[in-house]
């Protein structure tokens, strides 16, 4: 009898023990999966993000350079002849623009006639090199691959041809980066601001790097990365990809026209993942005092559940010898045990079920802001779109957040992010819903809301910022795109790009205002 006793309590132990290391182990699986998932999706579309502004900023710069060079141009060939203001002319793109490390003013066969700094000691010389030559064999506006040039640097040469009012071709103006030495290239793309392993480099048509944050990998070429593969065609975009290091990166990459140049954005996948594997052991941590009190309780009971029964099978094998009905009238029914055990169990996994609600719930909300992150964002807008139910969209921008950053630090702009995204609460409806969608970057959902009405909450948001100290202790404004759902597009994908159509154009017109989508009137990011 004590052994059948001794195994029916084991045997309740072990499976409970077993029920509560199951769930316990799907549960925790499940979070850590769909944790995994939400910040390997919002590392690639962060990255994937920056790359593209990085690209805009970029090409921005070319063209305006170009510009710059043009307008040169047109004035040297009308002082040609003139030595002194040819020396001007150069020192003044070298030191006013600041975009050069040095300048350079050939006559059509390639001499020198005026260089800035003077003591690079080029003038008379003959540009000697095939991308000098290719400049001035093509008469046209070109930006050459990286190549060694008569300093011994490794430089990259943008220049434009010279022509009189006859179209007489008359030489060139070219200005130089030094890839090695700090130049304008640095200041734009500068130095990752997120902190957190990321990092970016630039390369040409070919392959080759022109700009990395470690200088050691300049001019090398990396063109078997298949996310340099994708850029080399044109292409732009995020993903997952092992890099010629042999890496697990998440990469970011977009395509620069005026060059045909790209810029790749990338993270380590392993730190990317390092929070979900912290959350994992905390989650671990925090249910093991659970599981732990609650298979105290599960022996107790057992041992109630076994003692009964015990009695039971005690006072039934020795009725016929004793009359032992009122002990067994006594005994506990079975029922109600089995009915504790029940309870107790359910109660347990109450527990576990609330760390999966938990759990999932984290996995939709941005941890800083409290709001809803973009895996939630995306999931209202699938279900309105599903639906065919009208709604707005506000996409909004901190303007120069990267200067809160620098100036204030990175927890001041946490701060601020908090801030903005209080603002956001209080402006927004009962029925709107705020989400950030990466960054510095927040939307606002506004169901059955016309764009027209959207724009006057973006406003009142926008003059909020705009009258209001934020944390930092100056005040921070913002930019915002609208647009309407069917009006403006029939996806998901489609909507979000017109509204950061808006908003670029918001940003291009100055910041700290609100651009409501207008197919004729936004220019497109």
């Amino acid at each position: 009898m004590k052994r059948m006793k001794l195994s029916l309590r084991y045997l309740i132990v072990c499976v409970a023990l077993l029920s509560f290391s199951l769930t316990l182990i799907s549960s925790l699986l499940s979070g850590y999966d769909t944790n995994k998932q939400t910040l390997i999706a919002n590392t690639l579309e962060t990255n994937r993000m920056y790359a593209e502004k990085l690209a805009q900023a970029t090409d921005g710069f070319l063209y305006t350079t170009l510009q710059t060079l043009s307008v040169s141009a047109a004035e040297i060939a009308t002082i040609m002849d003139d030595e002194a203001a040819l020396l001007k002319e150069a020192d003044r793109l070298k030191m006013q623009t600041n975009t050069f490390n040095s300048v350079a003013i050939t006559d059509p066969s390639g001499k020198v006639l005026a260089t800035s700094p003077q003591s690079l000691d080029l003038k008379g010389r003959i540009l000697t090199s095939p991308e000098s030559k290719e400049a001035l064999e093509e008469r046209r506006p070109l930006i050459s691959k990286p190549y060694t040039g008569i300093t011994g640097r490794l430089i990259i040469f943008i220049s434009y041809p010279i022509f009189d009012e006859q179209y007489n071709y008359l030489g060139l103006v070219g200005g130089t980066l030094y890839l090695k030495e700090m130049n304008i290239l640095n200041e734009i793309l500068g130095e990752h601001f997120y902190k957190d392993g990321s990092y970016v480099y630039v390369v040409d048509q070919d392959g080759r790097i022109i700009y990395h944050q470690d200088q050691s990998r300049v001019n090398e070429v990396v063109d078997e990365n298949p996310v340099v593969r994708k850029l080399m065609n044109g292409e732009r975009g995020a993903v997952r990809v092992i890099n010629t290091k042999k890496k697990d990166m998440l990469a970011g990459y977009s395509y620069i026209p005026t060059a045909d140049w790209g810029v790749v954005s990338q993270r380590d996948t392993e730190v990317t993942l390092a929070p979900a594997k912290e959350m994992l052991k905390k989650m671990i941590v925090t249910s093991f005092p659970f599981l732990f009190v609650s298979l105290i309780f599960i022996i107790w009971l057992s041992n109630k559940i076994a003692q009964p029964l015990h009695k039971l099978a005690y006072y039934t094998e020795n009725s016929t010898e004793k009359n032992q009905e009122k002990h067994i009238a006594k005994i506990p029914a079975w029922y109600y045990e089995v009915i504790q055990l029940k309870k107790a169990l359910v109660h347990s996994l109450a527990i576990l079920h609330n760390r999966i609600n938990y759990s999932t719930h984290q996995s939709r909300t941005d941890s800083l802001t409290r709001l809803a992150n973009r895996r939630g964002l995306e999931e209202h807008m699938k279900k309105w779109l599903e639906e065919e139910k009208p709604f707005s969209l506000i996409l909004l921008d901190i303007d120069h957040f990267k200067r809160v950053n620098d100036t204030y630090g990175h927890a001041a702009g946490d701060h601020v992010l908090q801030f903005l995204a209080m603002q956001m609460t209080e402006t927004a409806g009962p029925n709107h819903i705020c989400c950030r969608y990466g960054g510095e970057e927040f939307v606002i959902l506004l169901p059955d809301t016309a764009q027209q009405d959207a724009v006057k909450v973006a406003e009142r948001l926008r003059s909020k910022m705009e009258r209001t100290v934020s944390p930092c202790g100056d005040i921070v404004t913002v930019s915002a795109g609208v647009a309407a759902y069917p009006e403006h597009a029939s996806d998901l994908d489609g909507l979000v790009a017109k509204a950061d159509a808006s908003l670029y154009e918001a940003k291009r017109r100055g910041r700290n205002q609100i651009v409501a989508f207008e197919p004729h009137d936004v220019i497109q990011a």
